[in-house]
Order: structure tokens, then sequence, then C-alpha cells
């Protein structure tokens, strides 16, 4: 697992691609999330692992304030720079760790984090200091890539959660700072022992292109990813769904979307 430092440098050398990722700046689960919490205008919002700010700058315009928080100091002026254009002066960003939020208790109306958590190495740190931080009755809302799995006992279930290692192993390759992907099944369980209640549970698939995912490596790399897609086991490729018909290579991921109320 790479420490906090080396995540801290592999984002900040690309720190500027965030503000223009396609996934993070225009995926469909941004507005779905802010449909989905509703927010309310006197709210006071905390956007963790904020990048270039999209999540916190979507809430923005419907709350009183929000303040979003990352590991990695070059992130932030991407993020301020981009708030600065679309007007949002009740946004701030400040250097922050998950782990260790600077907050006190009972601070935020609400808490947002959208694909982040595969990065961070405690989920139930994450989730305990989100909670700390929010009010009796506040609302976690979550986005965060979902891979296979299961409850259940037996072969198929098994092949499932074979296939989410597959994913994952797939996803790490390519990015060193991915910790883990969890399931959606096991986003729902780890909510509940965190003491939250959960308002909201969906999930929306995306397609993305290889050739731009892998695009920061070296052919030899890529070779390599491409052949992990290509032929991955049947659960993992059902999963991923590669497709080579339109001249580039695609494949499928899967978002889950978790909204979870602190109890009052």
């Amino acid at each position: 697992m790479m420490t906090k430092q080396e995540v801290r440098e592999q984002f900040g050398a690309n720190a500027a691609a965030y503000v223009s990722s396609p996934v993070h700046a225009q995926g469909a689960s941004l507005m779905r999330l802010v449909e989905c919490v509703a927010p309310r205008p006197a709210w006071r919002v905390l956007d963790l692992a904020t990048a270039a700010g999209h999540t916190a700058l979507a809430f923005a315009p419907h709350v009183t304030s929000v303040t979003g928080l990352d590991l990695t100091p070059e992130m932030l002026p991407p993020a301020i720079s981009l708030a600065a254009e679309r007007g949002a002066s009740n946004v701030d960003f400040a250097v922050g760790d998950v782990d260790d939020l600077p907050f006190g208790d009972g601070a935020f109306d609400l808490v947002t984090c959208r694909i982040a958590p595969h990065h961070f190495p405690d989920i139930g740190r994450f989730l305990a200091e989100a909670a700390r931080v929010l009010r009796p009755g506040g609302a976690l809302a979550v986005v965060d890539n979902v891979v296979p799995g299961s409850r259940l006992r037996g072969k198929k279930a098994d092949r499932q959660r074979e296939a989410g290692q597959y994913v994952n192993a797939f996803e790490k390759l390519r990015d060193p700072s991915h910790v883990r992907c969890l399931s959606y099944e096991e986003w729902l369980d780890t909510l509940v022992a965190a003491g939250l209640t959960i308002e909201t549970a969906e999930t929306l698939d995306k397609r993305l292109t290889f050739e731009t995912w892998a695009a920061r490596h070296t052919p030899e790399m890529q070779t390599r990813l491409r052949v992990l897609l290509l032929r991955a086991p049947e659960a993992a490729a059902a999963f991923l769904d590669p497709q080579t018909h339109t001249g580039l290579t695609t494949f499928r991921l899967r978002e889950g979307l978790f909204v979870a109320r602190k109890g009052r």
C-alpha cells in the first residue's frame, strides 16, 4: 500500500487533469447525488477528497457554505480557480486528512465524498470521522466505484467475490494509489456498522474508454492492462463488459450511491 506522502505526490502530479476529467466533472452520479440529498439553504457542507471541487461546486448553489477538503495541496489551486470562474463565493478549500478531520463535532449538516473512498486505507475510520463532524440528523452522501460481491455462500457467490478481487487488481495495476473498492453489499453493511441509517442506495453504470483510462502508462503497461481486460475470467468479464467493435476499447465500471443519516 502506498504511503499518504506517495499518494500526495501522485495526485499532485495529476491535479490539473481533475478539472476536465469527464468522470469527475460530468459523471451522471454528480447531479444524481444532489437530487437524492435534496440540500437545504441553511446547510453547511463538507466535501471530502474534493480534488478539483466538482462535488463541492455542485452543492454550492443550494446551501449556505461548502468546505472542500483534500489530502493533496496541489489540488487546491485548480479548485479555487474553478470556484472563482463559477462565482461560487460560499466555497472554501483546505488541506486535510479524512482519517483525522480538522473540525469539531457536529460542525456540518452534510458530508459528501465522491469517487474517492477506494483510495482510503481505512473505510471504517473515514466513516467514523464523517459521522463525528455531522450534526445529529445530518447526512453522509457517498459515491464510489463498487465491484462484484455477495453475502451468500456457494460457488456462484464465490465467483462474484473472485470477480471483485480481479477488478480491484486490474484497477490497482493501473493506479497504485487504489486500495480497494468495496462491493455494493459491503457498503450497505459498513454504513450500518458505522451507526448510520441508509436512506438511498443505488448503482449507476459508466463506460470508460480504455485508451484514455490507461493513457498515463507506457505502451508495455497498457498492453498488460489490455490483456487483463480482454482475458478476464467469466464473472469479471461479465461485469467489465469489454467492447472493441467501435475502433476503441471500452469497458464498464459501476458506481454505488449511498445517502445515510446520523441518528438524532
